[in-house]
C-alpha cells in the first residue's frame, strides 16, 4: 500500500486491491468475449478467436477499469509487404463514386490492398469488405458488428453484452462483470508478425534504452493493423509494448513502480471516471519516453526522485496537449482529446508538485 500526502491530503494507494479487481475483470470480460468471437469464427471463418490467456493476454489492452480495447485477429492474409505506389482512390465507404480523392491517411494510419499479401482468401476479394483492392475497415466493421450481435443472441450472452450505438463504424459493447460494467471497443486485426513499418522510424538514433538486443527483438516481432476507422488501418504495436514492460526493471529499478503508483493516483484523483481523458496506454507511452531520456540504473534507484520526475513529464504533456507516439513520430495521442479535460488534469497536476510529500509502506 502506498500512502501519499498532497498538502492537507491524505490518500492512500492500494496497489494490490486494484490489481486484484482488474485481473479479475479482465478474465470475466475475456471469458465472455472468447466465447462471443468463437461463435463468431464458426460462422465466419475470416474472423478468429481471441486467445484465453489470462490477464497479460496480448489482445486485451486495459485503458481504464471499466475500458478495454480487445483486438480480435482476422484471419486468412499472410506475406504482408510495404506498397510502394502511391494512388489516389475516389469511393466512398458504400462503394460510390467522388469527384475529389478521400485524404491521405495520418502518420499513424495507412491505406491496405488486398495485393500486399502474398496470401489471401478468397472472401477477402469480395466486394462486401473490398473496393477496388483496398480492404476497407469501415466495410470490415459493418460486416463484424452484424456477427456480433447475432452472435450475441446464439450465444444466449444478451443479459451480459450489449452492443452500443456509436457515431462512428467502431464495434463497442458494455459487457455486465460481477463488480461492474465495462466498455469494451472490439477492433477487427491484422497481425503482421513479420516486418517492421517503414513508417515507425525507431529507434530514431544511437539511444542507451532499450537495449540493441532488444531492440531487434522488438523489431522482429513486426506490428499490428487495426480497424477503427473508415478509410484507414491504424498501426499498432502491442507486442512490442508488452517486450518494452515486461523486462523494465532486469537492473533492480522502481520504473515498474513509478507506474503503478502514476497510473493508481491518474484513476484516484487526477483523472477519475469511466471514460477518461487520459488512459493507462498514455501513462506507458510517458513512461517509455522517461526511461529513454533517463537509461541509466542510478536514474531509477530513489523512487521519490523517479516517480516526480514521470509527473512533470506527464504534466508538460498534459499541459501542452501534446504527446508523441513512441514507435511514429509525428504524432500527436492528444490530437483529439478535449482540451478542457485535459487542462482540468494538467491543474490537477501542478497542484500535485506544487507540494509532493511522501510517506511510503
Amino acid at each position: 500500500e502506498y500512502q501519499v500526502i498532497l498538502g492537507s491530503l491524505e490518500f492512500c494507494l492500494s496497489v494490490e486491491p486494484r490489481h486484484y479487481l482488474v485481473s479479475k475483470t479482465v478474465e470475466e470480460v475475456q471469458k465472455i468475449i472468447q466465447q462471443l468471437t468463437t461463435e463468431i469464427s464458426y460462422k465466419a471463418t475470416r474472423f478468429q478467436a481471441i486467445s484465453n490467456s489470462g490477464i497479460h493476454n496480448e489482445n486485451i489492452k486495459v485503458l481504464a477499469p471499466s475500458q478495454f480495447l480487445i483486438t480480435v485477429p482476422l484471419r486468412g492474409l499472410t506475406g504482408y509487404r510495404e506498397s510502394q505506389v502511391r494512388h489516389w482512390r475516389y469511393y466512398t465507404v458504400h462503394g460510390a463514386k467522388l469527384l475529389s480523392s478521400v485524404r491521405d491517411p495520418e502518420e499513424l494510419h495507412q491505406w491496405l490492398e488486398v495485393e500486399q499479401f502474398s496470401k489471401s482468401l478468397q472472401q477477402w476479394h469480395e466486394t462486401d469488405v473490398n473496393i477496388e483492392g483496398d480492404l476497407v475497415p469501415a466495410k470490415v466493421l459493418i460486416v463484424f458488428r452484424e456477427l456480433v450481435e447475432k452472435s450475441i443472441v446464439s450465444c444466449n450472452l444478451s443479459n451480459k453484452v450489449t452492443v452500443l450505438e456509436s457515431f462512428s463504424s467502431v464495434v463497442r459493447v458494455a459487457v455486465e462483470t460481477s463488480e461492474f460494467q465495462v466498455e469494451v471497443e472490439l477492433a477487427p486485426t491484422v497481425e503482421i508478425p513479420t516486418c517492421w513499418p517503414e513508417k515507425a522510424r525507431w529507434p530514431r538514433c544511437l539511444k542507451r534504452w532499450p537495449s540493441q538486443e532488444k531492440v531487434q527483438c522488438i523489431k522482429s516481432l513486426g506490428f499490428d493493423l487495426l480497424a477503427r476507422s473508415n478509410y484507414h488501418w491504424q498501426l499498432c504495436f502491442s507486442r512490442a509494448e508488452h517486450i518494452l514492460m515486461e523486462g523494465l526493471d532486469e537492473d533492480g529499478g522502481c520504473r515498474m513502480k513509478c507506474f503503478r503508483v502514476m497510473r493508481q493516483m491518474k484513476e484516484d484523483v487526477w483523472c477519475v471516471g469511466n471514460k477518461p481523458v487520459i488512459t493507462a496506454y498514455h501513462l506507458q507511452t510517458v513512461l517509455f519516453w522517461t526511461c529513454e531520456k533517463y537509461p541509466r540504473t542510478k536514474d531509477w534507484r530513489c523512487f521519490h526522485e523517479a516517480f516526480l520526475r514521470l509527473v512533470q513529464k506527464l504534466h508538460k504533456c498534459v499541459s501542452q496537449h501534446f504527446l508523441k507516439h513512441y514507435f511514429v513520430k509525428n504524432t500527436n495521442l492528444l490530437k483529439y482529446a478535449n482540451t478542457s479535460d485535459l487542462d482540468v488534469v494538467a491543474s490537477k497536476l501542478a497542484v500535485f508538485l506544487e507540494n509532493p510529500v511522501f510517506c511510503l509502506d
